[in-house]
């Protein structure tokens, strides 16, 4: 059996690491600026607490005036954004991506793995919520 969306997830996460090292080795032009939406609670991410506490699940970050430091890996990427003029350096693995886009290039990726993940996550949660909101009338029916 061919895994098409296992092979479609790997070459979109390819798609993104070579954006990434385009914007590192040429910079972005005037109007480029990219939007990379990732999950905050993947193990493998790294932010400031006061970060994680703000987005417990998911954070969208833009790249386009000041970024620093930018550092493409295997596995994931670094990069410093300054949050409220404090430069902050965070570190996104490629599997916690959900999305990326450059609106003024008309152009954007939805990494189906990621947001399936996410999907089932909040029907999950859902569920469960429903579960504690039940009540049983019978306990208020007349004799």
């Amino acid at each position: 059996m061919i895994e098409y969306q296992n092979i479609l997830d790997k070459n979109m996460l390819n798609v993104v690491k070579d954006i990434l090292i385009d914007i590192k080795e040429k910079g972005l032009s005037n109007n480029n600026h990219l939007y990379i939406t990732f999950s905050t609670n993947n193990q493998n991410v790294e932010l400031p607490n006061w970060l994680k506490q703000k987005y417990p699940e998911e954070m969208t970050i833009v790249i386009q005036y000041e970024y620093y430091d930018l550092e493409i890996n295997k596995n994931n990427f670094s990069i410093s954004l300054s949050f409220n003029d404090i430069k902050t350096n965070i570190k996104i693995d490629y599997n916690s991506i959900i999305s990326i886009a450059d609106p003024s290039e008309n152009f954007g990726l939805i990494l189906q793995k990621n947001k399936t993940k996410k999907k089932l996550n909040k029907k999950l949660e859902k569920k469960n919520s429903n579960k504690n909101n039940v009540i049983n009338f019978s306990n208020f029916k007349k004799n």
